[in-house]
């Protein structure tokens, strides 16, 4: 598995994951990040997609309608913690392999289920995508400028926010309460769910001009000069943050701005004339000018990065968030540990031998 062994929190782990899109690979990729050892069953002839969020997987090329296949997914599974699946509702259980038979062949195997409507309800058995997801809960119809329509966010607000995120929490929590009953149970991770709990903050608050839900209005949608990103001289974009009366005061006294952006910051109204006039001044200055002026003070701001220029950002850089691995830069483990830390290591061919071994008792 590439030149650094497991040392992860979940070492020693059993993961058997079925080959997937979206969300399910990124749960068995954190899982995997964090020293779990995860074997992946893939259609013979498959070539990794992502060799990133495919990363660290012992791979083993399966028909799983074959006998063949089937014993070997059975053998894996009745020494396994934990299964990750992504099909749709009935899909495992007509292979023979739904939790039912597979909880009584293994009583304390965790049976995560992925999905983007869940187990049930009218829409379980409709083809759908992270935007479809997340059009029912709420979350899409905010998301957007005002009078337009609405802004997909990619897709992490629901398969990975909403999905991933919640599943592997869900497996950690359900492995958490077999240490108690000794028994293993299904996880629903739906990503309807996922988003729906995501939206709690929304959900609960009260609704003002302030604290609204409405597309491109509101403080944190995209209505407030002073929560949004303006454009500089060379084109290349800042973000600004500064809620709190301090960090705002901060923020107009470093940037020299107009002296009349210093009274009405809450007030609606103003809203619309002040980011006009934040807009004027930040066209004044480039990017790298306002980095000197304003980064790493109380001013709440932030360059706007490209994803391939993150792994240069001084703070990102100094954290190791991008890492070097096998000629090819990697997302870093994520959380860290000061114990355990989590490891990047590479895939390879031998899902065979690893569910040989787990049969052995090694």
């Amino acid at each position: 598995m590439g030149e650094h062994a497991a040392n992860g929190p979940l070492t020693g782990l059993r993961v058997v994951e079925f080959q997937g899109i979206g969300p399910g690979p990124h749960v068995a990729m954190m899982l995997a990040d964090l020293g779990a050892e995860v074997v992946r069953i893939e259609r013979p002839g498959h070539q990794p997609m992502n060799p990133v969020v495919e990363r660290a997987r012992h791979r083993a090329a399966v028909d799983l309608k074959s006998e063949e296949g089937q014993k070997f997914v059975r053998a894996a599974l009745a020494h396994a913690d934990v299964l990750i699946e992504g099909f749709r509702p009935g899909v495992m259980e007509r292979l023979g392999l739904g939790p039912d038979v597979l909880l009584e062949t293994n009583p304390r195997l965790v049976y995560a289920r992925m999905t983007g409507w869940g187990q049930d309800g009218p829409l379980a058995q409709a083809a759908g995508h992270d935007l479809n997801y997340i059009a029912i809960t709420g979350a899409l119809d905010s998301i957007g400028a005002k009078g337009e329509l609405p802004i997909p966010p990619q897709n992490l607000v629901g398969d990975f926010g909403g999905g991933s995120m919640y599943c592997a929490m869900g497996i950690l929590a359900a492995l958490y309460e077999r240490e108690r009953s000794g028994k293993g149970q299904v996880v629903d991770a739906a990503i309807v769910d996922g988003v729906t709990s995501l939206m709690s903050f929304f959900f609960g608050q009260p609704h003002s001009a302030l604290r609204t839900t409405e597309r491109g209005a509101g403080l944190l949608g995209g209505a407030a000069h002073f929560y949004r990103c303006y454009e500089c001289a060379d084109g290349k974009e800042v973000s600004v943050g500064a809620i709190e009366p301090q960090f705002y005061a901060e923020l107009l006294q470093r940037a020299d701005a107009p002296e009349e952006l210093r009274e009405g910051q809450m007030n609606p109204a103003n809203w619309d004339d002040y980011t006009d006039r934040l807009a004027a001044m930040f066209k004044t200055k480039t990017q790298a000018e306002w980095i000197v002026l304003l980064e790493g003070t109380d001013a709440c701001f932030a360059p706007v990065v490209p994803l391939d220029e993150a792994k240069d950002h001084p703070h990102m850089k100094a954290r190791g968030a991008f890492v070097e691995h096998g000629g090819r830069w990697h997302t870093a483990p994520a959380p860290r540990f000061d114990r355990t830390p989590g490891t990047i290591r590479d895939s390879a061919q031998d899902g065979e031998e690893v569910v040989a071994r787990w049969s052995e008792g090694g």
